[in-house]
């Protein structure tokens, strides 16, 4: 037990660190709230750390076959963790000073804790324990900002996550009940080949049905845009980018344990196709700058599905999601880094001007959008490159074609995003100072989406080993 308690050290440290920022925030001066911060960032890079070193050497399955510590889970802790530092960067100014500012860093620290538990659960029971820890501390997040659309977001939030939450333990409900009671993935998959295919397959749809509310895909994306736009900056950069790095392994997970006799993939393509088509469409109508990124995370969605509708048929498959999921998560928060580093611009022509009054923030605004695109050098490039290898390789040449296509539409709102910050005018001069820690964000956050790619092969080697 002392051996299993030392593998999953990083998840450990996560949720102390979240409950010394809710009692310790309970005790400190309101003027003194940038305490806790330091506790939220400490055990941030305390849990990255202790990530790392275990990335080294993986633990395997531990708890009695319930938690797997391998490289998928490596991963997810250290892309989870720098995601959480960087929301925390680009949200300093916004959240300090706030009447819930120690809540929001232990919220933001639990939301983290259920990201990395679901992306490790190799056990039912342990998946819905890290759906709802992931999901109760999001709405809470959503709802703080105490306005008309944040209570909006916060209710679609919370009652798309009920609805789908039950429908996910009823998913789980009816595949013990056919695999005897067995939970664990290991003996599922045994359990489940000789279970009726079609109850098997009626339990995982439901488990994926649910699983895609915590991914923001389609069919439970419908909360993603409403909640990117009526959340504070903050709480929209983390929903956006931290759940779907948790949630998208723990599908691959599932899927994986499935049997053979049911295919499960095929429902995956669907819900691929359906999501990328789907976001890219709605976001090509909009001018409001936090939907259109909310609409735009939906069809990311679709894309990172790819590899995991062709597990088990392509090595490839496991490297290309886990480094895709990495490339997005930073590429993603840089665009949100620079929405938080001008507050109140929240429409598309409010950017116009912004390559004359701040070449820098424009700078990471133009390198971000082009990485959602996918477009070279950035590291989404590659990582689309590396799902569409995989869906080719795997025998789903199709899906590689259908995300080109939507590639191609994404061009339009992304460039269009890109015209207005390039164009001159009247918004010319009306800018006002950025806030410093969101622009720092913004800045060093462009950064790591070109690095990312020049270091793919050996990053791609090194989840495969």
């Amino acid at each position: 037990m002392g051996a299993d308690v030392v593998a999953v050290l990083p998840e450990v440290l996560l949720l102390v660190g979240a409950l010394v920022a809710l009692v310790g925030g309970s005790f400190t001066p309101r003027e003194q709230q940038w305490r806790v911060r330091l506790v939220a960032v400490a055990a941030l890079v305390a849990s990255a750390v202790a990530a790392g070193v275990g990335l080294v050497s993986p633990a395997g399955p531990v708890f009695s076959g319930t938690y797997d510590v391998d490289t998928a889970t490596g991963v997810v802790r250290l892309v989870v963790a720098a995601s959480t530092l960087l929301v925390i960067g680009l949200g300093v100014e916004e959240v300090a000073g706030h009447r819930q500012e120690s809540e929001t860093y232990a919220l933001l620290l639990l939301s983290a804790t259920g990201a990395v538990v679901l992306g490790g659960a190799a056990d039912l029971l342990v998946l819905v324990v890290a759906f709802l820890l992931g999901s109760i501390p999001l709405y809470a997040l959503v709802g703080q900002a105490r306005t008309g659309p944040a209570a909006e977001g916060a209710m679609k939030t919370y009652l798309l996550g009920a609805l789908l939450g039950i429908v996910l333990m009823a998913g789980v409900t009816v595949l013990l009940g056919v695999g005897g009671g067995e939970a664990g993935y290991t003996g599922l998959t045994v359990a489940l080949a000789g279970a009726p295919a079609g109850a098997v397959a009626a339990g995982a749809v439901a488990v994926l049905v649910g699983l895609m509310f915590k991914a923001g895909g389609v069919p439970g994306h419908f909360w993603v845009p409403d909640a990117a736009q009526g959340a504070s900056v903050t709480a929209a950069a983390l929903l956006t980018t931290v759940p779907k790095v948790g949630a998208l392994v723990a599908v691959f997970r599932l899927v994986e344990a499935m049997p053979a006799a049911v295919d499960v993939q095929l429902v995956v393509a669907v819900l691929a196709v359906a999501s990328m088509t789907l976001g890219n469409l709605a976001a090509l109508g909009q001018t409001a700058v936090r939907r259109l990124l909310g609409w735009s995370t939906v069809s990311q969605v679709g894309y990172l599905l790819l590899p995991v509708a062709v597990v088990g048929r392509t090595d490839l498959a496991e490297p290309a999601l886990l480094f895709y999921l990495a490339a997005y998560a930073v590429t993603n928060l840089t665009a949100f880094a620079v929405v938080a580093a001008l507050p109140g611009r929240e429409s598309l022509e409010d950017y116009r001007g912004l390559a004359r009054a701040h070449p820098w923030l424009a700078g990471a605004l133009l390198v971000s959008l082009l990485g959602l695109l996918g477009t070279p050098p950035t590291s989404v490039f590659v990582g689309k490159l590396l799902v569409a290898t995989a869906a080719w390789d795997g025998g789903a040449g199709w899906l590689a074609v259908v995300l080109v296509v939507n590639t191609v539409a994404s061009l339009f709102y992304y460039v269009g995003w890109l015209a207005t910050v390039l164009r001159g005018g009247q918004a010319d001069g009306e800018y006002p100072e950025p806030r410093a820690w969101a622009a720092g964000a913004a800045v060093w956050g462009a950064v790591p989406i070109v690095v990312l790619a020049a270091v793919a092969e050996p990053a791609v080697r090194l989840v495969v080993r």
